[in-house]
Parts: C-alpha cells; structure tokens; sequence
C-alpha cells in the first residue's frame, strides 16, 4: 500500500490532520481544539495530533494555514495570537524528518474540490472559504493563482461599501460582514442571546425567520463578492464552503441572485456557484495532492 501524506488542517478553532493514500482516500483522521493562547502551544498541537497518524508508509507531511505561507516555511496568521512570522515548516521538517509543505488554506481548498470535490475537471475555478476568516483559493488554466507575494485571493479585504471603511482597518471590509465571528455578532446583537454563527444556520435550517432574514443579507454580501470575483477572473465554477455553508440555499440562492445582477453579463449567466461536496474534506485531500507533488509520483 501506500505511498501515503499526512495532511494537516490548521484553523482559527480546530486541528483536523488526516493520513491520505495516492488515490484520495483518507485512512485515519483525528480532530483537536486550536490552543486559544496561539504561539507555540499552537504549534505543540500540531505535532501531538500528527502522533497520532501512522507513519507506515509516508513520503511527506502536508500543513494548511489560516493566513499567508512565505516560501522558508513561515507563517502569518492573523486569527492565531502570536503568529506573524511562526518558523512552521523547519520545526516540523525538523521533527518530523519528512519532505514538510506549509500552504495557504484558501489554496488547499481549492485544490481540494478540483483533485476529489465539485471542480473535478475544470480548469478555471474558485474555492470561496467562509469560516473564521474569508478567503479564496484560485486556479486559473489549471494553475494555482498565487500573485507576487502569495496573497491572492484575500477576500476578507475586498472593500464592499464606501461609508465607514476606516472601521475594518485591521480586519478587512469583506471579513467584518460575511466571517463566522461577524455573523455570530450581528445574530447576538439582534436576538439579544449570545449567539454563534453554526447555531444561527441550525436556527434559519429550522425555519427561524429572523435566523432565516440574517443568513439571506449575508448571501447578499457573498453575491456582491462573487460577482466582483466573476467578473475579474470568468471562473467556471465557484465552491463555497465553510461552516456558514452548511445554511445552503438559504445562503446561496440569495448570493447567486446579487451576483447575476452585478457580475459581467455573459461570465455571470454561465458560472455555476455550488456548496463544497468534500466539506471539511476540501483542505486535508488538497494539502495531500500538494504535499504528494514535494516527495512523491502523483
């Protein structure tokens, strides 16, 4: 059997790390809490769960993160405490002894659907990740679109209104209205209860209108940035994926509708904007597709 990657997927909340053969399949996976604290604890979370993976027949060892990648390896993470150039790749390679991949996770995903998911075969496609951060991976021609400093596709920034914008500074226009912590503060604000954002979409599956009016203004701030990402690049498919996804159609009919009335006529009438198949399969199968082509004959 084999050869095989392990694949880690490093988010603002959760670590999920997975063992991948060649063909996709995933044979072990575990899932732990991102250490709060951030900093090394974080990094010490990362190699204790790897532990837990088989190391039989392993070629390489794959890490996706919520942030920029630098080519050395390093890291800069917004939504981890302390992590604005974190040496992830040598402390990895370093333990671990294996051929190490450090990359975006909006890359991953993307990757992801177009190796296993919804983008089989197409070559022009974009993975629009909504979770504690917003992000975008693109492949172009079948290439990863990387831009000159491996910052394309930071969507969280795209600027989505003129009044205001000062107040997004720090965290970008887009991410303050559509990211999960955003919703999850606009649905307390209005129910007076703390509410999250999972819990919101488990509240509009059910029906709740006022749940159901607040995923629907989100669509609509999707829909705008779909719009602007379809008429840039003409994509053939856009994945949306992330926990807010799990609302649907609740989400997306709304967003594919703003998104035909602002994208570019001809490009936004043949787009198709589908919900991930693979979940949160999308970013450990594409860290492995890409961790393969570092050691291994993909």
């Amino acid at each position: 059997m084999g050869p095989f990657a392990l694949a880690v997927d490093l988010g603002g909340t959760k670590i999920a790390a997975a063992r991948v053969d060649i063909t996709g399949n995933i044979t072990h996976h575990r899932v732990a809490p991102t250490p709060r604290d951030g900093g090394e604890n974080v990094v010490a979370a990362v190699i204790d769960i790897l532990h837990q993976l088989p190391r039989q027949g392993v070629c390489a060892l794959g890490v996706d993160v919520p942030g920029l990648a630098y080519a050395d390896g390093s890291v800069w993470a917004p939504n981890l405490p302390g992590w604005k150039r974190m040496p992830l790749g040598a402390r990895l390679n370093a333990h671990f002894a294996l051929p190490t991949l450090v990359e975006s996770d909006r890359n991953a995903f993307v990757m992801g659907e177009a190796w296993q998911g919804a983008a089989r075969n197409c070559r022009d496609v974009i993975f629009f990740a909504i979770g504690t951060g917003i992000g975008a991976g693109i492949i172009s021609d079948g290439r990863l679109v990387r831009g000159s400093r491996e910052l394309a596709g930071c969507l969280g920034w795209m600027a989505t209104g003129s009044r205001f914008l000062h107040r997004y500074k720090d965290i970008g226009c887009l991410e303050s209205h559509l990211a999960g912590p955003a919703i999850a503060r606009k649905a307390s604000r209005i129910r007076k209860t703390a509410t999250t954002a999972r819990e919101l979409v488990r509240l509009a599956r059910q029906g709740d209108p006022v749940a159901k009016k607040l995923i629907a203004q989100t669509g609509e701030y999707l829909g705008l940035a779909l719009a602007n990402m379809v008429s840039i690049l003409d994509p053939e498919m856009i994945v949306v994926g992330g926990g807010v996804a799990a609302a649907g159609n609740l989400l997306l009919t709304p967003a594919r509708e703003t998104m035909r009335q602002w994208a570019q006529p001809l490009a936004g009438k043949q787009v198709r904007i589908v919900r991930s198949r693979l979940g949160a399969r999308a970013a450990l199968l594409g860290t492995a597709k890409m961790a393969f082509g570092i050691a291994c004959h993909s």
